[in-house]
C-alpha cells in the first residue's frame, strides 16, 4: 500500500465560512457520503474521491448510520477503512458529521427519535469508523411521536459525553426548528446547523423561511441534494443513460424527468456555459450564493466530478442578467 501525504497546499484550494456563530468553519463544498460508498461499490475508487477531496482542502465528510448500499452502516464502515489507510493521521484537521433518525435496526428502538436510539446508534457510528467522537451529530428527520424535550436532552447528553462536539438537525422546517432552538438555548447545546434539500430545482427552504431563519438566529445550512439527485447535471439533457443513478432505479425522482424537465435543464445549461461553467458547477454556486448557506454537500461517483465541483465555489457571483435568465428558465 502507497503511503498517502496530503497535498501541502490543499487549504488553498477551497474557501471556508463559519457555520453560523459558531466557531467552526467548514469547506464551501463538503463530501456526502450517501451513494457510491456501499458495501457493493468500488473501495478503491470511493477511497481515492476522499483523498481527492481532502487534497483540495475538502475537510468535512458527511454520513449518517444508515448510508450505505445495500445494508445499513456500510458507508460508514468504508469510511473507517479509508482512515486507516492514511487519512486518519489528519483525523484532526478532518470535522466528520453522522445522522440517526431514519430506520437502523428492527424492533421498536432502532428508529425517529428516542434517546435510546440515538445515542445507541452513535455509539455504533462511532465503532464502525474507530473515532473517538463525531465533529457533527444531526436528528436526520423530526419525529412526531418523541416528545422533542427528549431527542433534545438527549443531543444535549451525548455532547456533554464527549461524543460529538456539535449538533444538528436535518429535515427540519422553520417551525420545527425554531422549536429545537428554544430547547437547545436553554440547555446551553452547541447546535450549529441545520441540513435540509436545497436546489435551483427544490427551493422550500425560501418558500418556507428556514435560510431567513438561519441568518436572524446564528445557525448555518449544510444544503443536500443541491444536484437534484444528479438532474442539475450534464448527464440527463438527453434523457437517461442506463449508468445513472435514474436508470438504475436509485432515485425516487425519475418521473420528474420529462420532456419539459429535459428542456429546462438545457436552458439552465446553455446559461452555465454562457458564465465558462458546467451546469453542475452553476448550480452549486447558485445555491452559494445565498448569504445563509455554509457549504453545500455534494456526492460523487468519481474524483473528477469533486475536481469540477470545488471550482463552483470561487464563482458565486452572478450578474442581474444571468439571475434572471435562470428565473426565467426554472
Amino acid at each position: 500500500m502507497t503511503v498517502y501525504a496530503a497535498d501541502t497546499k490543499r487549504y488553498e484550494k477551497t474557501p471556508y465560512s463559519r457555520c453560523g456563530k459558531s466557531g467552526l468553519k467548514l469547506p464551501a463544498v463538503s463530501i456526502g457520503l450517501w451513494h457510491n460508498f456501499g458495501f457493493l461499490d468500488d473501495f478503491a475508487n470511493m477511497e481515492n474521491m476522499c483523498r481527492t477531496a481532502f487534497d483540495l482542502g475538502i475537510t468535512h465528510f458527511d454520513l449518517a448510520n444508515n448510508y450505505g448500499h445495500p445494508y445499513n452502516g456500510s458507508a460508514e464502515e468504508n469510511f473507517g477503512k479509508i482512515l486507516d489507510r492514511g487519512l486518519r493521521r489528519y483525523r484532526d484537521e478532518i470535522c466528520i458529521s453522522t445522522k440517526a433518525g431514519y430506520g437502523m435496526w428492527d424492533g421498536p428502538y432502532g428508529d425517529m427519535g428516542s434517546r435510546k436510539y440515538l445515542v445507541s446508534s452513535l455509539d455504533q457510528s462511532l465503532k464502525r469508523m474507530k473515532i473517538d467522537y463525531a465533529d457533527i451529530f444531526y436528528h436526520h428527520r423530526p419525529d412526531a411521536d418523541t416528545p422533542l424535550e427528549e431527542t433534545a436532552l438527549a443531543l444535549d447528553q451525548i455532547v456533554r459525553s464527549g461524543k460529538a462536539l456539535y449538533v444538528g438537525v436535518s429535515n427540519y422546517n422553520s417551525e420545527q426548528t425554531k422549536a429545537v432552538l428554544k430547547l437547545f438555548r436553554e440547555l446551553k447545546t452547541p447546535f450549529i446547523v441545520n441540513q435540509p434539500s436545497y436546489s435551483m430545482l427544490n427551493r422550500w427552504i425560501e418558500k418556507d423561511g428556514l435560510d431567513k431563519l438561519a441568518v436572524e438566529e446564528g445557525f448555518g445550512l449544510a444544503v443536500f441534494s443541491p444536484l437534484y439527485q444528479g438532474f442539475l447535471t450534464s448527464r440527463y439533457l438527453k434523457g437517461i443513460p442506463a449508468d445513472s443513478r435514474l436508470g438504475k432505479g436509485r432515485t425516487w425522482i425519475k418521473d420528474e424527468l420529462d420532456d419539459a424537465m429535459v428542456k429546462r435543464l438545457n436552458k439552465l445549461n446553455e446559461i452555465a456555459v454562457s458564465r465558462g461553467q458546467t451546469l453542475s458547477q452553476t448550480a452549486l454556486s447558485w445555491v452559494l450564493r445565498n448569504s445563509a448557506v455554509t457549504t453545500v454537500i455534494a456526492g460523487a461517483s468519481s474524483p473528477g466530478q469533486i475536481i469540477e465541483n470545488v471550482k463552483a465555489a470561487h464563482r458565486t457571483d452572478f450578474s442581474k442578467e444571468e439571475i434572471d435568465a435562470i428565473e426565467a428558465a426554472l
